[in-house]
């Protein structure tokens, strides 16, 4: 079942729990990227209360010409960033680009939070085109986009008119020249018939034919001759392909920029749904997101005192229960005593 719901709360009151396996909505975005000078940064908080075991909590920044009538799963989007669970095999922070019409996944692996607190995602990306992942305010990732992508060609490339040589050698290993095989070593057979079989004593040749011992494994075979291997003298080393720079390449010192990014979007599926998405902010004024980042620390503040304070409540009726248990030791003794009567 889908949820489709245009958004327009204030900010510091935007909160959603998903309630269905799969949701789709639009929240509107703080600040047009187009209008951002110095950074970008995407932060919102995730908690997983329902203790997830397969779905995502991810977001998706859109441009403007989005159909927000029909957003979906196929709708294009500029940035995707979050967290991405399913079972002990996938526990990663997604970070996707769309670039010049393509779905661009970063090269490395990034982790991601699956336990059932809540947790702060935070993306940098700034005008050198660098960016940093960060979790609960620390830093999880970092780099280029333009090294930890595959968005812009490769500066070199193998020439093409290049090949290997045909009398390159790249045998490490040869066979010794002087080695020779040891007279007589082909007339060893593989096989000898068995020295310990007998005949059996109710073998009859007129009805079972002439008797002729099993065959068994020759001890004194030893397998097809090989010259032992020495190293190569003429040995040249891996071939290794020359590079030309790649004619192709362009250039883009604008990677981390978009015309515009009009609206934060979230469309996953989850197989048990009870994720709470909070928090969220674009914008270029890293005090800004602080200020978010404070609120979701409070949050995981309250959410720590309240997990110690249930769990003195266990203990507390974990020892009462164990104190009120009958003391089963000393039926047993009175019955001991009375054996000795």
């Amino acid at each position: 079942m889908e949820n489709t719901t245009m958004m327009q709360p204030k900010i510091e009151d935007l909160r959603l729990q998903k309630m269905q396996d799969s949701i789709k909505s639009l929240l509107p975005s703080l600040v047009e990227v187009s209008a951002m000078k110095e950074k970008i940064i995407v932060q919102y908080s995730v908690k997983h209360e329902q203790r997830i075991d397969c779905g995502g909590a991810y977001i998706k920044l859109l441009p403007s010409n989005i159909d927000q009538a029909n957003f979906n799963g196929d709708s294009p989007y500029n940035i995707m960033f979050g967290p991405d669970i399913c079972g002990s095999s996938t526990k990663k922070t997604h970070l996707i680009f769309n670039y010049k019409g393509t779905n661009h996944l970063v090269k490395k692996d990034i982790k991601a939070e699956n336990d059932e607190w809540t947790h702060l995602y935070t993306l940098i990306l700034k005008p050198d085109n660098t960016y940093k992942v960060l979790i609960d305010s620390k830093e999880v990732a970092s780099g280029s986009l333009k090294e930890d992508w595959d968005m812009l060609l490769p500066k070199q490339i193998k020439d093409p008119k290049a090949s290997k040589p045909s009398d390159w050698d790249d045998r490490k290993m040869i066979a010794d020249p002087e080695d020779k095989k040891p007279e007589g070593w082909d007339d060893i057979p593989a096989e000898i018939k068995d020295p310990n079989a007998k005949k059996p004593e109710d073998w009859d040749d007129e009805m079972d034919g002439e008797w002729e011992a099993p065959m068994i494994d020759n001890p004194d075979y030893k397998g097809e001759w090989q010259p032992k291997m020495i190293e190569n003298p003429k040995y040249q080393g891996e071939w290794v392909h020359p590079m030309i720079a790649n004619p192709d390449y362009v250039d883009d010192d604008t990677l981390y920029r978009f015309k515009d990014n009009k609206f934060v979007g979230i469309e996953v599926w989850q197989v048990k749904a009870g994720t709470i998405f909070d928090n969220f902010i674009v914008t270029d004024d890293a005090a800004e997101a602080e200020k978010f980042a404070a609120l979701t620390k409070a949050t995981q503040e309250g959410e720590k005192k309240m997990h110690e304070k249930e769990e003195e409540e266990r203990k507390a009726k974990e020892e009462e229960e164990r104190k009120n248990q009958p003391d089963s030791s000393v039926g047993h003794d009175d019955h001991d005593d009375h054996d000795e009567l």
